[in-house]
Parts: structure tokens; sequence; C-alpha cells
């Protein structure tokens, strides 16, 4: 079974072409649960597939989790399957990618840089709490595509200096908290200067911080944005992973677009001889 290995600012995937491998939907989360094991197997934050369009688009995303969970869509990872799609003659320098929350396109920059629109956020609460211990935590909503992919915006100063014990601790307490029946995705931030942001995921399915999380910083400047506390331009989203630059139209309070612009790495290519992956 032949294999990409990419990651988009650290956050990292493997890509399985299924035109070629024919394998049943229903095998891929197990198929991810091992791929995706740090030491023992390849490890990665989720498993990309490729499957024939079926659509208007070039070809067709499905996205697991590394614990086998099926992922409506993920920045980082669309723009990683749209270099994919451009360097294996799929698509041109622009593509278009079905995913289950919905067509995602994407632009190629450079070699290694890919802008891709995200979902439209289809839910936006830009004001609310959630109690976690006793405490209540300020805590913003957003839904990308439909389905819509849940995250949960949490502003947190000093976070550069935060214990990522503590941090780790309320991300998951968040993650898995009855105010979000889907369980969210959580983004803790800081504004650190002008269209500056300083952000951290907890990604659900992951179950973990990951490097970087593309619809996170989508859903966390979209909140800024609209509380008039970025400009919605060209916001420079700094994560473990590197720098996401984030681009919102809008009109009035409604956003039009959602733009994620960062650099690609190709990693590896080869075959998997994964003596314990069990195949159909």
């Amino acid at each position: 079974m032949n294999f990409w290995k990419m990651n988009g600012a650290g956050n990292d995937f493997i890509i399985l072409d299924n035109r070629a491998e024919s394998l049943p939907e229903d095998a891929f989360p197990a198929i991810a649960r091992t791929l995706c094991t740090p030491r023992l197997s390849l490890g990665a934050d989720g498993l990309m597939v490729v499957e024939q369009a079926q659509g208007a688009g070039d070809f067709k995303m499905l996205f697991f989790n590394s614990d086998g969970s099926v992922g409506e869509m993920c920045g980082n990872g669309a723009r990683c399957i749209c270099r994919y799609g451009y360097e294996t003659g799929l698509s041109g320098p622009r593509q278009a990618v079905e995913t289950t929350a919905g067509l995602v396109y994407g632009d190629r920059l450079d070699q290694r840089h890919y802008r891709v629109r995200l979902n439209d956020p289809t839910t936006i609460r830009l004001e609310g709490s959630v109690e976690v211990d006793g405490k209540a935590w300020p805590c913003a909503y957003v839904e990308l595509g439909n389905p819509g992919l849940p995250h949960a915006v949490v502003p947190y100063p000093g976070l550069a200096q935060a214990s990522r014990e503590e941090l780790f601790a309320l991300g998951r307490a968040l993650r898995y908290h009855p105010a979000f029946p889907k369980g969210a995705n959580v983004n803790f931030y800081e504004v650190t200067g002008k269209d500056q942001v300083l952000e951290l995921t907890y990604e659900r399915g992951v179950e973990g911080f990951t490097y970087a999380c593309g619809t996170g910083t989508g859903s966390v400047v979209t909140v800024l944005t609209l509380l008039g506390q970025v400009s919605g331009q060209e916001v420079q989203v700094t994560m473990d992973g590197g720098v996401l630059t984030i681009d919102v139209e809008r009109t009035a309070d409604q956003v039009t677009g959602l733009y994620l612009t960062g650099p690609t790495n190709l990693v590896a290519k080869g075959e998997i001889f994964d003596e314990e992956l069990v195949l159909p």
C-alpha cells in the first residue's frame, strides 16, 4: 500500500490514494488508528484518503483522526491534499476538493505554499461561558461547514507562559463539556499585537495538543474579526508548528469568505509494510 507523509505547519498526515487501493470505507478507522500511532507505526495526527470525485470536485478527501473518528474537514490537511492533487495531476494550480463538510477550494502559491478557502461558518456565538470545576471560562463557539466542524474559542492571557499540564486538563474538560454535544476542538488564544495572535489547540480525535490547527485558526480569527480585535486581513497566527495566515471576507456581521494560507512539507513517499496492519 503506497503512501505520502506530509505536514502543514507541523500538523502531520498520512495520505492514501484509494482509487488505487480500492479498500472499503469502513476499513479506514482501524487503518488510521494503526498507522497514526507514533513509534509503533508511521505516526500522524490524521489519515487522509483520496477518492474519486462524486460531484463538482477534482477529487474527494475522506479525513480520519488518529483515534479513527471521522473528521468533517481539516484546514492544514486540505492544504496538503491540494498539493497532492496538483503534483499527481488530479487538478491544476486551482483545486476543488470534496469533503464531508462541503466543497473546499485551494490555490497553489508556489511549490510549498497553498491557500485554501475554508468552509464558511454556519454557527457563530461570540459570547458565552462554560464552567469547569466551579470557574466560568469565557468561550465563543464556531462551526465551519455543514455538518459543522465545532470549535470552542477561549481567550487565555499569558498563554505563552501558561502551564501545558493545566492547559491540557482544561482543554480536555472543555472538549468533552456537555455544552458541546458534538465535542469541540478547543482553541486557546491571546492577541499579542496588531493582527498578531498566539494560539494553542486541543484537538478532538487527536485528544491532545497539535502543532497547528487550520480550522482552529480560522475560527479564532473569525471571532476576533467580528469583535473588532483584529482587522481580518492577513492576520498572523503563531502556533507551535509555525505561522498561519487568515483572511476574513465579511459583509457587516456576515462572514462571506474564510481563507487559510501556510506552508506544506512533503516528508516521505513510499510503501507501507506495517505487519500489525490488518486489511480486508
